[in-house]
């Protein structure tokens, strides 16, 4: 090998464009890291050790993620003949093809078997295989040669331009490099690809990255001249196959947290690259808890989640020491009030003046916060979509990779619309959209709900506006009144979780309804609250108005980025709990997690059922017992007396205490080992449960439960159990795991 390529052997000119490729690889990831860090302002101190390390580190992954970038260029300089093609006639032709299909399904079958990758999420792996099929049709030694591989050479200059400019365009939105949500976004291709069409100069910047690859091509293309005196294919080959161990070697012994070393996260995201996150992201859409995280012993941890679980109103069914399945009894009958749940697009607490926003956007929402039970500190599960939706209809913590919504086998789990179901109800899932997307009509359909998206709006029905999420929330909320009405003329309760779109980019909203400009995300922000506003005033007209709870909250806040791994701040949103007959308003200023949601609905409801929920009825539990899940797709945040405990893929973990305000946090050492056994515990036991197929519904599930004899209303409630006045001063963030006021007032008996 080392005599093969003196500076004048065959082998050495033939796969001298490899050169070429790797300069311009690393020259247009170093001019992206440098936007990238300007993009990132105040954020990254220009410290000599944050840049050494963001351009340090990023250079040793820019390297690493060259060995898969250069693939194709390699297969090309490999497969070409030198000076005759060897595949011609149409027999030879067909067998080429066929072999070629054979490896494209082991590659399928491979990935789907190790990732559980479907062909939704692999379909650009066609992308080589067609490129790799006319290769030994041509000689490389040719005319027809040498313009192939200004083909291909463009081909993959533009085609790093438009990553490079698609990376500015996701930091922007999310400040981080591409991640989970990219890879979420390469499956869903029809709602992106019209995002960023409608959000946007697509047409005006697809046309600049053409100039500036024919520009940057011009300047290097002597390096891409065609020179072979004679390489023969067993020599190229010995190239490829160590390439091929370059790859194994380094996705072995490399991975996308070995970066994530300083305490500024934002450092550690621009030490990264782009491309290598990506598949990074890929690899982790389905991380296996038990093979990646800290775990304690199976009998240990499900023994510590019955313990953390048990509150003054449930008693477990079962003395299995692996049954989470708990009897809640209230005093009392229950309330079949009817029951809207809006989860919002984004809407981050930020927002609302409430919380110290002076925008004033949301004057719709802050006026309800005084007519309503409001809870100031409450927690998302994620930052994504489906993780909020998951918590809102399952109760569960969050498990790494893919949310529960589009993991396989989860049909028939025990959901809040199955506890409505039992008492007659009708739960609809409304999306103003089209729910294939994030797979939110399969999984609502198979778990209680019916779905309804925009297929349902009647045709002759007047839309207002529209783009490619979805139609504006006004027409959303005009499709749920209409399921609204038809369920009541039935005769029967209703249960309808409506999920909104317009707080979504592009941010297009009908004309007229706000002062904020379209297009922006302050606008939107001001039409989602004018829109709910519009909504509350039209369900008011209705005969059943005084016999329905609004439940309004977020999927997840607007901005996942901050300096630490998992920023609380990011993760703040609101909940109002709107019902004037039935809940007087209060706020409550002890710590929620958005798993607590539902079982704190179905409390003031004064249900008695079966439960394998995951939350607290918040006014049912002792003070001090609070927590909450938030969390990335891979790093798993258990939020519990002022402190954060991170567990991390390598079995790693970070313990910190978190600042409400800011989002930073400070180390905490020694660690609290008991907080930790107690994260692991939950998130152990939750993904175990899923994995044996033990959160599904069971048919007992639906048996009675009485409720508390009336004698019992004679014993005190739990200390701390009820929420603070009404017009009491929110505390502050970072007291959020206190206890309500002293002297507050109950609800009153159901």
């Amino acid at each position: 090998m080392p005599r093969a390529f003196t500076p004048t052997s065959p082998l050495r000119q033939r796969f001298r464009p490899l050169w070429w490729l790797a300069v311009v690889f690393l020259v247009v990831s170093l001019a992206t890291r440098v936007v990238l860090l300007a993009m990132s302002g105040s954020e990254v101190p220009h410290t000599p050790l944050n840049l050494l390390y963001a351009f340090g580190v990023g250079l040793g992954y820019d390297l690493v993620t060259f060995v898969y970038v250069a693939w194709p260029m390699v297969l090309f300089l490999w497969l070409v003949p030198t000076r005759h093609a060897t595949v011609s006639g149409l027999a030879r032709w067909l067998a080429w093809l066929l072999l070629l299909a054979l490896v494209y399904a082991l590659c399928l079958g491979a990935l789907y078997l190790h990732y559980r990758a479907h062909l939704g999420m692999t379909w650009p792996l066609v992308l080589p295989f067609l490129l790799v099929l006319p290769l030994p049709g041509f000689a490389y030694a040719s005319r027809t040669g040498q313009w192939v591989l200004y083909g291909l050479a463009l081909l993959l200059l533009y085609g790093l331009l438009f990553v490079a400019a698609s990376e500015l365009v996701f930091w922007n939105e999310f400040s981080v490099r591409f991640n989970f949500i990219a890879v979420d976004y390469l499956v869903y291709t029809n709602e992106v690809i019209g995002n960023i069409r409608e959000s946007y100069p697509i047409g005006r910047w697809l046309a600049l990255l053409a100039v500036g690859t024919l520009v940057l091509f011009a300047v290097g293309r002597r390096a891409l001249r065609v020179r072979d005196d004679g390489s023969r294919f067993w020599q190229r080959g010995k190239v490829a196959l160590l390439w091929l161990l370059l790859t194994a070697v380094s996705t072995a012994a490399v991975n996308g947290s070995m970066k994530d070393r300083t305490g500024n996260n934002y450092v550690n995201e621009l030490a990264g690259n782009g491309i290598y996150q990506f598949f990074n992201a890929f690899r982790s859409s389905h991380l296996d808890y038990a093979k990646f995280y800290r775990t304690l012993p199976d009998d240990e941890a499900f023994r510590r989640v019955r313990e953390m679980l048990k509150t003054p109103e449930a008693t477990y069914v079962s003395d299995d020491p692996r049954d989470l399945t708990r009897a809640i009894r209230r005093l009392g009958p229950e309330k079949h009030l009817n029951v809207v749940l809006i989860s919002v697009e984004s809407l981050s607490g930020d927002y609302l003046g409430t919380f110290g926003n002076r925008d004033h956007i949301t004057p719709y929402l802050d006026a309800l916060v005084g007519q309503s039970l409001f809870f100031d500190n409450l927690y998302a599960n994620g930052t994504r979509t489906v993780r909020g939706l998951e918590a809102l209809s399952l109760s569960v913590p969050p498990t790494p990779g893919d949310s529960l919504l589009k993991e396989q086998g989860n049909e028939n789990l025990f959901s809040l619309a199955t506890v409505f179901n039992d008492r007659g109800y009708q739960s609809d899932f409304v999306y103003g959209g089209y729910g294939e997307f994030d797979n939110m009509n399969y999984f609502f359909s198979h778990n209680g709900y019916r779905a309804v998206d925009r297929r349902d709006i009647p045709k002759t029905a007047a839309i207002h506006s529209e783009n490619v999420w979805g139609v504006a929330d006004e027409d959303l909320y005009t499709l749920a009144l209409g399921q609204m009405d038809r369920v009541h003329a039935e005769g029967k309760p209703f249960f309808l979780h409506i999920m909104t779109t317009s707080n979504h980019r592009p941010y297009t909203f009908p004309a007229g309804r706000v002062q904020q400009a379209n297009g922006t995300r302050l606008g939107a922000v001001a039409y989602t609250d004018w829109a709910i506003g519009d909504f509350i005033r039209r369900a008011r007209e209705k005969s059943y108005f005084d016999d329905t709870v609004f439940v309004i909250t977020a999927d997840h806040c607007a901005s996942s980025a901050g300096k630490t791994s998992v920023p609380v701040n990011r993760y703040h949103v609101p909940l109002w709990i709107y019902a004037p007959k039935h809940v007087p308003p209060q706020r409550v200023a002890r710590l929620m997690g958005q798993v607590d949601i539902a079982p704190t609905l179905l409390g003031l409801l004064n249900f008695s059922y079966r439960s394998r929920f995951f939350g607290y009825d918040l006014f049912q539990l002792e003070p001090g017992r609070e927590r909450a899940f938030p969390a990335t797709y891979e790093k798993l945040g258990y939020l519990h007396r002022d402190v954060l405990t991170v567990l991390e893929p390598q079995r790693k973990l970070e313990q910190m205490k978190p600042d409400y305000a800011s989002g930073d946090a400070t180390p905490i050492v020694p660690q609290d080992e008991e907080q930790i056994d107690q994260a692991v515990a939950y998130y152990q036991v939750a993904s175990e449960l899923f994995r044996r197929g033990q959160l599904v519904r069971r048919p007992e599930d639906s048996t009675r439960v009485p409720p508390l004899p009336a004698e019992a209303a004679t014993a005190p409630a739990p200390a701390g159990s009820v929420p603070a006045p009404a017009g009491s001063v929110p505390a502050p963030a970072s007291s959020a795991a206190a206890p309500a006021a002293a002297g507050s007032v109950p609800l009153p008996a159901h």
